[in-house]
């Protein structure tokens, strides 16, 4: 990647962190300004995402495994600060910033208006979690998960409100002690290794002498710590459903990337950094990982069955993820690795699409929604009902809304249960296709084929609860009124689920070229301590 080209690996931090620096002179009365120049950027980081992953996907003569390093201010690793741009972190920026792109749309109906500085906060927190899957070292990507924690926390109170409230200080304490926790083991870690930058600690790691390896687990455990706190494993999870369900709901749905953050970090670290090549440390908390994942899944399923409410449902499948996730990362193997990877995008997708929908599906028709600037409805919704005198309700026309809304509700089902022949299907058929390519199929194996069956029903029979009450039972009230910037970015994550699954094998190739490249740690390394610095080769020439 020579040229401009090399200079896209740092937009997707450069570009957020520059728009939200602007929006910062303007006060909230310049609201348009700053909606086009959201609007803009986020567009903009969706092209830049896209060519990135095209790039690191077709790979060049210069690096054909697609991996590619950017060193800032031109010194070279491990002693200066890295970016590295490969197929699993591109893959991360474009569904972060697809799921911001669609996120910020449907703000635009009113959420952005409900408190100060939505949009320079929105910005930030898309830099720190593209910063995060950025970053080529650990202390980096302790600064970028602090800017999107200071982002997150401006906007889970956004929009005020006493539960808003109580819920954003629980996840502002636990996320404070685990960043906490996140300078303890790099500190640990520094002082047993004298490095940071990942590739460096790959080639340290062996070397490690026996009498220090115990302090390194040590600090790789409290690390570890932190990252499963972020994607919510058990028992460290209790913060999540509520804050989530609290949140608005344009940051719940953003919210649903948070979580993988910490499951990309856990993956990313455990390939470089404790693979077959590690000495002592292989395979560190392998099994404690599996187990916690079981236990995180089983937690889930039982919230999605104890809770009423589609945002409890939506907190608690976050969890069945998260649970589903760690566990395939704890048993490994190149197979169940990319059938992971589609399970994560799916996921992600189903998730952020259904805290869209919950908002519209619940809210009645009042003054209110006039007021908050829902003005320009899809549909002019009026009941028909039964010919006067009759009680029956035959001839009962459904409204519009009611049948754009529905349609959208039973496709998130779908693909939140894992049924055929939606993408949430085809990643849990590839995990449990990966399962039984073992050669001896184990307990472990056995209990996440059974428990990811199980959320799946579970998750029908909580969606299909919930839609019967909200939806298909008759109301005295006239539906409320659907603004098309509401329906748009639910539609547009919903034909990305629909596109990942009529594209599923190039998806599934790219998922499996993604795990290869996983299980070959030194594809990374290369690519970042060999990474040239600009001018090196002009300087070599004049010599």
């Amino acid at each position: 990647m020579t040229g401009w080209a090399h200079h896209l690996i740092i937009l997707p931090i450069l570009l957020p962190l520059l728009a939200s620096a602007v929006m910062l002179a303007f006060d909230e009365r310049r609201r348009t300004l700053k909606r086009l120049l959201s609007f803009l950027t986020m567009v903009a980081l969706v092209a830049v995402s896209t060519a990135l992953l095209w790039r690191v996907a077709g790979g060049s003569p210069d690096s054909p495994s697609g991996s590619y390093a950017y060193l800032l201010g031109n010194w070279p690793a491990p002693f200066g600060i890295v970016l590295v741009i490969d197929r699993l972190s591109a893959m991360m920026l474009l569904l972060t910033n697809v799921l911001g792109l669609t996120t910020l749309l449907y703000a635009l109906a009113r959420w952005d208006r409900s408190g100060p500085r939505f949009h320079p906060l929105f910005l930030l927190l898309l830099m720190g979690v593209n910063g995060a899957f950025l970053t080529g070292d650990i202390f980096n990507l302790f600064v970028f998960f602090e800017v999107l924690l200071a982002a997150s926390y401006g906007l889970i109170l956004h929009g005020s409100g006493t539960e808003r409230t109580s819920a954003s200080l629980h996840y502002i304490t636990i996320n404070i002690a685990a960043s906490l926790l996140f300078l303890t083991g790099i500190a640990i870690i520094y002082s047993v290794t004298g490095t940071l930058n990942i590739a460096d600690l790959a080639l340290r790691i062996p070397a490690i002498a026996r009498s220090d390896l115990a302090l390194f687990e040590s600090g790789a455990a409290v690390l570890g710590v932190a990252f499963l706190i972020k994607a919510g494993i058990w028992p460290l999870s209790f913060w999540l459903p509520r804050t989530y369900a609290a949140a608005a709901p344009p940051v719940a749905a953003m919210f649903a990337i948070m979580s993988k953050v910490g499951i990309y970090v856990i993956l990313r670290l455990s390939s470089a950094l404790l693979g077959a090549d590690a000495g002592g440390a292989a395979g560190f908390a392998d099994e404690w990982l599996r187990f916690a994942g079981l236990a995180t899944m089983a937690f889930g399923i039982i919230g999605i069955l104890s809770v009423r409410q589609l945002t409890g449902i939506a907190g608690y499948y976050v969890l069945v993820s998260s649970g589903i996730l760690l566990t395939s990362i704890g048993i490994g193997g190149q197979a169940l690795i990319a059938a992971t990877l589609f399970y994560l995008v799916s996921s992600t997708l189903a998730v952020g699409a259904l805290y869209l929908i919950i908002e519209p599906v619940e809210r009645n028709a009042d003054e209110e929604d006039m007021i908050a600037g829902i003005a320009e409805p899809v549909f002019d919704d009026e009941y028909v009902g039964a010919p006067e005198g009759e009680e029956s309700e035959i001839g009962v026309v459904i409204p519009g809304t009611i049948a754009i809304l529905g349609g959208g509700f039973i496709f998130c089902a779908l693909l939140l249960s894992g049924l055929p022949p939606l993408s949430g299907f085809i990643a849990k058929f590839a995990i449990i296709d990966a399962l039984f390519r073992h050669d001896r199929i184990s307990g472990l194996d056995v209990a996440l084929i059974a428990l990811m069956i199980l959320s799946g029903l579970a998750a029908m029979v909580a969606m299909t609860r919930a839609g019967i009450d909200l939806l298909w039972t008759p109301g005295e009230d006239s539906p409320s009124r659907l603004s098309i910037i509401e329906v748009g970015p639910i539609g547009l994550l919903l034909a990305v689920c629909v596109g990942l699954m009529v594209m599923a094998g190039p998806a599934m190739r790219y998922f499996d070229q993604t795990a290869a490249a996983l299980a070959d740690p030194a594809i990374y390394i290369e690519a970042v301590l060999s990474a040239p610095r600009a001018g090196a080769d002009a300087g070599a020439a004049a010599r």
